[in-house]
């Protein structure tokens, strides 16, 4: 596939107003309609030989209204969070917050080929949502044995040298006020749906 190529499914129904919508769900101001098509993003990013498409694709398909495409594609999974495209973009064009943002959508819709990353993700959020923060021990135990349960003895030596150099605990602890969390959660929850 060439970077001047977007694929396009014989069932391809363009969605013009899925920029706005992108836009509108990006925390902050994602000024992603002021995209120059410069490929300065590509250009910065150390995982793009990895992605499907490259940030500017990507937001060429966002503007041409291809949802489904866009949603499916890798490259949201493959950013790093760097943000060494958001640094050098010349139109300030907020990248990586713009695919946090087609991260989500991609979960909601399920459109994505590979349930690693979006596992991933999730079990990371229910933990926060539980604990208030990363429980970095429950966090690598429930993803390997759910995704690759064959390398998790592999990982034991490093986990081990983890725990017993105080650098990971075993069991998982709740922050100080963890019910003020929650409150803040539900209400951004709330928030959203307001959207």
């Amino acid at each position: 596939m060439t970077e001047h190529s977007i694929p396009l499914s014989p069932t391809s129904n363009p969605n013009l107003r899925f920029l706005e919508e992108v836009s509108a769900r990006t925390a902050g101001v994602a000024r992603l309609e002021m995209c120059i098509q410069c490929g300065t993003c590509g250009g910065s990013c150390p995982s793009s030989a990895d992605m499907e498409h490259t940030p500017r694709l990507l937001f060429a398909m966002i503007r041409a209204g291809f949802r489904n495409e866009a949603l499916a594609s890798n490259t949201p999974w493959i950013c790093v969070s760097c943000y060494h495209c958001v640094v050098r973009c010349p139109q300030d064009v907020h990248i990586a917050d713009v695919m946090y943002t087609l991260k989500g959508m991609a979960i909601e819709a399920k459109l994505y080929k590979d349930s690693t990353a979006p596992d991933f993700s999730q079990t990371f959020v229910d933990m926060v949502e539980t604990y208030g923060r990363s429980y970095e021990f429950g966090l690598a135990t429930r993803h390997y044995l759910k995704h690759y349960p064959m390398r998790l003895p592999g990982m034991a030596p490093m986990g081990l040298g983890m725990l017993t150099k105080k650098r990971m605990d075993i069991k998982p602890r709740r922050i100080e006020g963890i019910d003020q969390l929650k409150a803040i959660l539900t209400r951004a929850k709330e928030l959203e749906l307001v959207q």
